[in-house]
């Protein structure tokens, strides 16, 4: 596809990176993430319009902490440095960066010095959302103070000779007034990029590349039903057809008709040559008295490999493998130092095929977000429930089991999590949370029913509210609809006899238990 405008966004390691790309690309202007160690020529092969060093967590003067390459200022693109991104550019072109005498986190009002570039059309003060314990104390040669807090005197800084700008704060999150616009005047009104970045160019010239690249040989894909493998598989079948060759596995820990579903939306309605594999026995059995979580991980994992790669060889001809690897999988992958990213827990995508399949790899959205694939799922006309449907993690109810997963157990958690969701959508909450989830619990506890006592399964609700999972709300569910959840799952799902609600955030808690 053909882009003329892109703009290059330089990685320092801020955990807000991702987000930069994303508010780019919102102004429909393409992006893309590079670590600091990039080189020129690289640089000169992306031929971007314009430049944008993230943040770090850094101090520039710090043994071992990242530089920017000098000449990266000499190649006459306008750049515009992010808080450490700012700072490591002052620090290379002569200015002075020293330790803040006051600290600033959080909100801070900011006032404007000069209305011109950055801040055309902004009013007088704005809030912004700084972050930083250095400053600068002295500018470069040629540059000028363009706003101020109380705190910080420099909170942007520019160049206008050679449009080379610095913001302190971050103006690509939301709680920074007007911070998308600032974004903005940079984009359109500094490096006269123009917005052509649009996802339906996007569709169309991946159909015609996959068409050209796969000639006569067939395509596997593991359809699991979540909306990155499902568009994948409508797009690709565009392209090519029935050389489409999708394999969906049941693993036994899947949601309640979920199996159902999948082959109902894809087979009869999208007429795509699904394999259906139920695995369910194979992996339940090998998932048996397993309880510590990454050993669950790893047992799916490894099982549906061997499944998949069963199917996959009694399909003749095969030359290609589609992954719905996300461009945030491709970022996070390696750090701006080229080493591993810290590992909370295994990824919730189950692992690649063997290496002797020698399948060469398509990957249609490996330059988008989620947000991104779901608009093309969208275009693609996928029907809602699965473009809304909440994330679902790759090892499935096993990892929503805390302890030993048995068929008994199994059953309660998917008849619970179906009422739960049931519910959800009857009261027009489902839109409005990130996930919403049943965990059925490693304990029992007393209780009553029909004058009988009882010793039974407790359930846990998590329902978490987020803009992209990476930090996390609880959800605040009416109580009259909690009341409704408590009192179906008890009455209903034989084996439970008590319903709590999970009220951490993350962080310091996860979204999943497990």
């Amino acid at each position: 596809m053909k882009r003329e405008d892109t703009i290059l966004i330089i990685d320092f390691g801020s955990q807000y990176t991702q987000l930069i790309a994303r508010r780019v690309r919102e102004l429909k202007v393409f992006s893309v993430i590079e670590a600091c160690t990039i080189d020129i020529e690289k640089i000169k092969k992306i031929n971007p319009k314009g430049i944008i060093l993230s943040g770090g967590p850094h101090s520039v003067y710090e043994d071992g902490a990242p530089s920017l390459k000098k000449d990266i200022l000499k190649l006459g693109i306008p750049i515009l440095g992010i808080c450490y991104g700012m700072q490591i550019m002052v620090s290379a072109l002569g200015g002075e960066v020293r330790e803040s005498r006051k600290r600033e986190y959080g909100r801070a009002v900011m006032y404007i010095d000069d209305h011109h570039d950055l801040f055309f059309s902004l009013p007088a003060k704005i809030t912004s959302w700084m972050s930083h314990t250095d400053q600068v104390a002295k500018l470069p040669k040629g540059f000028k103070q363009l706003s101020h807090t109380v705190n910080t005197k420099f909170a942007a800084i520019g160049n206008k000779e050679k449009n080379i700008f610095g913001v302190q704060f971050h103006p690509e999150v939301a709680h920074t007034d007007l911070g998308i616009q600032i974004l903005s005047n940079f984009i359109f009104r500094i490096t006269d990029c123009f917005a052509n970045w649009q996802l339906e160019d996007f569709v169309d010239s991946q159909i015609k590349e996959i068409r050209k690249k796969v000639g006569d040989g067939n395509i596997i894909c593991g359809l699991s039903g979540g909306v990155d493998s499902s568009a994948a598989a409508v797009l690709i079948n565009k392209a090519v057809g029935k050389k489409l060759k999708c394999i969906f596995v049941n693993n036994g820990v899947l949601r309640k008709g979920e199996a159902r579903n999948v082959i109902k939306i894809f087979r009869d309605n999208f007429k795509l040559d699904l394999h259906y594999v139920d695995a369910s026995k194979a992996f339940l059995n090998k998932l048996k008295g397993v309880v510590e979580p990454e050993e669950k991980r790893k047992i799916i994992g490894h099982e549906f490999i061997e499944v998949f790669d069963c199917q996959a060889r009694k399909i003749k001809n095969v030359k290609y493998l589609v992954q719905g690897t996300l461009y945030p999988d491709v970022i996070e992958s390696v750090s701006v130092f080229g080493g591993p990213t810290a590992r909370i827990k295994s990824h919730h995508n189950v692992g690649g095929l063997p290496l002797d399949m020698k399948l060469k790899l398509i990957e249609p959205f490996r330059q988008l977000f989620k947000d991104e694939v779901r608009e093309i799922a969208r275009i693609l006309g996928l029907p809602d429930t699965i473009i809304s449907r909440h994330p679902f993690p790759g090892p499935g109810l096993a990892v929503r089991i805390i302890g030993d997963i048995t068929t008994s157990r199994l059953r309660m958690l998917k008849e619970a999590d179906a009422i739960l969701e049931r519910i959800i959508i009857k009261n027009k909450l489902y839109n409005d949370l990130w996930q919403c989830f049943c965990v059925l619990l490693p304990l029992k506890t007393v209780g009553v029913m029909g004058d009988k006592r009882t010793y039974e399964n407790v359930v846990a609700i998590r329902a978490v509210t987020s803009l992209d999972g990476m930090t996390a709300d609880w959800g605040r569910i009416p109580y009259a609809v909690l009341d409704d959840i408590s009192n179906a799952i008890i009455n209903k799902v034989r084996g439970i006899n008590r319903v709590v609600l999970d009220i951490s955030s993350k962080p310091p808690a996860t979204i999943e238990w497990e």
